[in-house]
C-alpha cells in the first residue's frame, strides 16, 4: 500500500491550521520567522497529524478540538528535526530533498527555530479553542505532550541515540530507545486524541497504547530498512546515513529479512490490539500496513 485514504485531506487540513499561526505571529525578527516557517512548513508526510485525525474519526471526537492536538505534535516533530540536523547531532544537508535548516539560514537560526517552535507547540495547545469536554482534559493534554517529547520521551530517546553512535548495541537497547526517539510522538498522537473521546474505557485506551507502540517501533524498524534500501531521491536525504553514521540498525542486527520479519510481527500484534476495540479501526489498520510496507 502507498497511500492512505484522506491523506491528502489531512494534510491541507493540518498545513492551513499551521500556516496560520505562524501568520498570527508578531514578526520580531524577520529572519527567525522564516526560519520557523521553513522548518515546520517545507513538507513532511504529516503521519503524526494523520494518526490524530484518523483515530478521531474513529472515536467520532470533532477534528476542530484535534487541530489544536496535530498542531502542537506536528511542532514538536518539527523542532526536533531541525535540532537533529545540526552538526552537533546527525549533521545533515538535506531534509525533504531541501537543505536543512542550518545550512538554508545558520546554526544559530536552526537552533533558535527548533526553540520557538517547541514554546509554539505549547502555545497551541494552552490557547486552543476546545469544545467543552475536551477543554476539561486541556491540562492533561499538555503533561501527555510533556512526556512524549522531554526527557521521558523524544528527547530522551535522541540521547540515548548519541550515545548508542559507535557501539553495538542490543535489540533490548534499541527497542527501548526508539520506543523514545520515534514512538512516544506517534503513541501520543493516538492518547492525546483518545482524551478527548466520549466513554471511552481504561482497556481500550490501553489497546489503543499497544497498537501505538507497536507501529512505533515499527515505523523505526521499516525507516531502517528503507535507508539502506531506497535512493536519496526517495528519501529526500542522503541513502545509508545510518551505516555512515555507525549507528546500530534493526538490519545491522537482524539482517534486512530479519528487519522485515521483525516489522511483519509488529504489524500483527497492532492488529491484534485493534480487535479488541468496538470501533471501525479500518483506517488504523490501513495506516499500520503503510507504515510496514512504505519505500520512503
Amino acid at each position: 500500500m502507498n497511500t492512505l485514504p484522506k491523506l491528502s485531506v489531512y494534510q491541507a487540513r493540518i498545513n492551513e491550521f499551521l500556516n496560520r499561526k505562524i501568520a498570527q505571529l508578531d514578526i520580531n525578527d524577520p529572519k527567525l520567522l522564516e526560519a520557523m516557517r521553513y522548518g515546520l512548513l517545507i513538507g513532511g508526510k504529516r503521519m503524526r497529524p494523520y494518526l490524530s485525525y484518523i483515530t478521531a474519526d474513529m472515536l467520532d471526537i470533532s477534528l476542530d478540538d484535534i487541530d489544536g492536538i496535530a498542531g502542537a505534535l506536528e511542532c514538536i516533530h518539527a523542532y526536533s528535526l531541525l535540532h537533529d540536523d545540526l552538526p552537533a547531532m546527525d549533521d545533515d544537508d538535506l531534509r525533504r530533498g531541501k537543505p536543512t535548516c542550518h545550512k538554508a539560514f545558520d546554526e544559530a537560526s536552526a537552533i533558535l527555530a527548533g526553540d520557538s517552535l517547541q514554546t509554539l507547540a505549547f502555545d497551541i495547545l494552552a490557547n486552543h479553542s476546545f469544545s467543552n469536554h475536551a477543554k476539561k482534559h486541556q491540562l492533561t493534554l499538555i503533561q501527555q505532550l510533556v512526556n512524549a517529547s522531554g526527557y521521558q520521551g523524544m528527547c530522551g530517546g535522541q540521547a540515548l541515540d548519541l550515545a548508542a553512535t559507535n557501539k553495538t548495541v542490543s535489540l533490548v537497547e534499541l527497542e527501548k530507545l526508539h520506543s523514545l526517539k520515534t514512538g512516544a510522538l506517534l503513541q501520543a498522537s493516538i492518547l492525546m486524541t483518545a482524551e478527548c473521546a466520549l466513554n471511552i474505557t481504561i482497556e481500550q485506551k490501553s489497546a489503543l497504547a499497544k497498537y501505538a507502540q507497536c507501529i512505533g517501533l515499527a515505523y523505526q524498524v521499516r525507516d531502517d530498512i528503507i535507508d539502506i534500501t531506497s535512493t536519496e531521491e526517495e528519501l529526500g536525504k542522503p541513502a545509508g546515513s545510518d551505516i555512515d553514521a555507525n549507528k546500530s540498525t534493526y538490519p545491522s542486527l537482524l539482517g534486512l529479512d530479519g528487519a522485515q520479519k521483525k516489522a511483519d510481527d509488529l504489524f500483527s500484534q497492532a492488529l491484534r490490539a485493534l480487535n479488541c476495540l468496538p470501533y471501525n479501526t479500518e483506517d488504523l489498520e490501513n495506516f499500520a500496513a503503510f507504515i510496514v510496507h512504505r519505500t520512503h
